[in-house]
């Protein structure tokens, strides 16, 4: 398999080397040659390698070999590299491989190398071989449209819904195989639509949706054990069913119910309920009610997810140590998501490990550190002696290319850039580097060390589910909703405090004392009738619910949100609604586009950072509209489509790298947080697809089936290759 990828030869220095392809192209009357021989002064200057007297490529100045280096491709030049030290020198020049990485990724000349990259070549070596291209597995258990797929947190699982009513939990490990699975039909589920991986990768939350009417709203939340065995622990009552439900604490999951109130008018209630509802007695609480919403224009609340945000902990500490209350009120009123107190803001590195999805910058950066040693070694220069290539264009043309044709990619295919604001680059390399790891504790043992072993909680259980709540992470309710229509266009925000777990239910009155205060209301209701509340008059009755800190308005219909693993930033799929349209009739919500916007949401300010137009395709109508979810690691985004693909962006670039096919819908994405080279996609097409780069695909050894469309701007513009023609060898 090795010799698959190993396509650039090196030179044989012994001798008169082979025929080189660029340095034919380059080659004149008179050029190098094996013979002949130079003074040490001159072996000092080339290297050790000979030439013929009076060569002009050895008085050739280097910004002349640069341009000539410029009319080549990549492989091209790093063919150049290996016929002498002096080329291979200037073969590594960072001027050249910034205009091959601008100029072939399409990535804008203002923006600078991302910060902590050696080079512009490591950062071309990066987009080119450690980017998800290569299809590995295609996995078809599932006997309809696949809906949903998570990945644990060790990244050694992952978890699949779809509408045959099964959840299938597979191992990473190539290849793919199935862990365990459960048939939801028989818990009266129509499918499985979410999934998600508690902290300790112990449990699995999953959501679905009861049978019932076209027009029922009924769900549940279901937790399974995943270690020693794949057991139903509870179920949780869920409506809408597209608030899907979230892990709050390892232990606790947040769920909704939704009642009417008047027409067009209800109120969303969020739960805190306990994952293991085993309980002593009938007055041991297993729920709480934390939030109570106001719904208008037969809205509610959807999509929920809870965000880490340790910097509020610190923008908190930073008042007390003031003492300014005035300032603290004025801040408050400029970023109201931002100015909800009551948490003690612990910085306890156990106490924020928390949230979801749980943040993986410590796990990533233990791979990096693996990756760079790899890299390190495949940097040879011509004389090292070892007969390895460069690894940067295995999947390019001859042997080392992946089987099959490389797909053409017209002007009009590329994908859309993320058009970021100025400040952005700057503060997403602040976050990578200083807030996602506030919020984690070292992360080094096994499955079952980290709780006890083989999957068992310590006896001191709820002792630790009493520290996760009182002391927690500060951190952010999302979710969707709206004002003007039934579909949710805005993305709203609650800052999480004071979240108490009741110990104990209060017995309440006995028999006789709830009759005897039955009998005085209904004296009471005959006296003076009961003035039922204005529910449409939203400020006649707002003291009777929780007030929403920061509202953000899409002026589109939301189908999908991701975080970042910092929980820095937060990334929406939006389908947009026509400029300045007029809702009249909220049951009639205006025309979506048929194209994806992504919008980029900066938590710490509470406000779009970035936006990606037209990103993706999308043509279902609003009353057929459904989830397209998006998943975000540290380099990249992808996200599912309608087209029957899903793309990826390279985040801090902001340029689209890839587009992976399938027969119909890609509903949802998910990359592994242990190896951010490795994308799970779904599909209606009841397919489910792990890609893999190249580079992990040749390190275990794996025979691709299939490969992406990759987007490369000069692969249509490329000149035609040079006729080969005989010539000297160059040494």
């Amino acid at each position: 398999m090795a010799e698959a990828y190993d396509d650039v030869p090196m030179m044989d220095h012994g001798g008169s080397g082979s025929v080189r392809r660029d340095a034919e192209s380059m080659e004149s009357n008179t050029g190098c040659s094996g013979t002949g021989s130079l003074s040490s002064e001159g072996e000092d200057d080339t290297g050790g390698t000979t030439y013929a007297e009076n060569s002009p490529w050895v008085f050739l100045p280097e910004p002349l070999f640069i341009n000539i280096f410029l009319n080549l491709t990549p492989r091209d030049v790093l063919n150049a590299g290996q016929c002498c030290k002096r080329w291979y020198k200037l073969s590594k020049d960072d001027y050249i491989w910034r205009r091959y990485f601008r100029r072939e990724f399409n990535v804008d000349a203002s923006i600078p190398l991302k910060r902590g990259a050696d080079s512009w070549r490591s950062e071309y070596r990066r987009l080119t071989n450690n980017v998800p291209m290569v299809l590995t597995d295609v996995l078809t258990s599932h006997s309809h449209q696949v809906l949903h797929v998570s990945f644990s947190h060790n990244g050694k699982m992952f978890a699949t819904c779809s509408k045959d009513g099964f959840v299938i939990l597979w191992n990473a490990a190539y290849p793919s195989s199935i862990r365990s699975s459960y048939d939801m039909r028989k818990l009266n589920w129509k499918y499985t639509q979410f999934s998600q991986f508690n902290q300790s990768d112990t449990l699995l939350l999953v959501s679905g949706v009861h049978y019932g009417t076209p027009h029922s709203t009924s769900g549940e939340i279901a937790v399974f054990t995943v270690q020693n065995g794949f057991r139903l622990k509870c179920r949780v009552t869920n409506r809408p069913y597209d608030i899907f439900g979230t892990w709050f604490s390892d232990q606790h999951l947040l769920s909704g119910d939704l009642s009417w109130l008047a027409h067009l008018v209800s109120t969303s209630k969020l739960w805190l309920n306990k994952a293991n509802q085993e309980v002593d007695s009938e007055h041991t609480p297993v729920r709480n009610q934390v939030y109570k919403f106001y719904n208008r224009n037969a809205s509610s609340i959807r999509a929920i997810m809870v965000a880490n945000c340790p910097w509020l902990a610190d923008e908190e500490e930073k008042k007390r140590k003031a003492g300014n209350e005035g300032v603290g009120d004025a801040e408050a009123t400029a970023q109201p998501g931002t100015s909800v107190g009551g948490s003690s803001g612990t910085s306890s590195a156990a106490n924020r490990r928390a949230g979801n999805p749980l943040s993986h910058y410590q796990m990533k950066q233990e791979q990096d550190s693996e990756e760079e040693a790899d890299e390190d070694e495949s940097d040879v220069g011509p004389n090292d002696g070892n007969q390895q290539q460069d690894p940067l264009f295995m999947h390019g043309q001859g042997p080392g290319a992946v089987p099959g044709p490389e797909p053409a990619c017209e002007p009009l295919d590329y994908a859309s850039p993320i058009q970021y604001l100025e400040e952005f680059r700057q503060e997403y390399e602040d976050s990578y580097y200083e807030s996602s790891d506030d919020c984690l504790e070292d992360d080094d043992e096994e499955d079952g060390d980290a709780i006890g072993g083989a999957g068992e909680r310590p006896d001191s259980l709820s002792e630790c589910e009493d520290e996760e709540l009182e002391n927690p992470c500060p951190k952010y309710l999302i979710f969707s909703t709206g004002s003007k229509t039934y579909t949710p266009h805005q993305i709203g925000f609650k800052r999480i405090v004071d979240v108490n777990f009741p110990r104990r239910l209060e017995p309440g009155p006995s028999l006789r004392e709830r009759v005897a205060l039955r009998e005085q209301q209904r004296e009471r209701q005959n006296e003076s009738p009961p003035v039922e509340p204005n529910w449409a008059n939203y400020e006649a009755v707002a003291d009777r619910f929780d007030r929403v800190d920061k509202l953000i308005d899409l002026h589109g219909h939301i189908i999908g949100m991701g975080l970042s693993p910092d929980h820095r930033y937060l990334y929406v799929n939006s389908r947009p609604w026509p400029r300045n349209c007029v809702i009249r009739n909220p049951l009639e919500p205006p025309a979506i586009a048929q194209e994806i916007d992504i919008h980029v949401i900066d938590l710490m300010t509470l406000k779009k950072v970035g936006k990606m137009l037209r990103a993706h395709k999308a043509y279902t109508p609003n009353t057929e509209c459904f989830f397209i979810f998006l998943d975000v690691c540290d380099s990249y985004v992808a996200s599912g489509a309608e087209d029957m693909h899903a793309y990826l962006w390279e985040r801090y670039y902001g340029v689209c790298l890839a587009k992976y096919q399938h027969e119909d819908v890609v509903n949802s994405v998910a990359f592994n947080p242990r190896d951010n080279e490795m994308l799970v996609t779904t599909s209606d097409d009841y397919e489910i697809k792990v890609w893999r780069s190249l580079a992990k695909a040749k390190k275990l050894g794996i025979v691709p089936v299939g490969r992406a469309v990759e987007f490369r701007k000069q692969k249509s513009n490329r000149p035609p290759p040079q006729p080969q023609y005989a010539g000297r060898s160059f040494v």
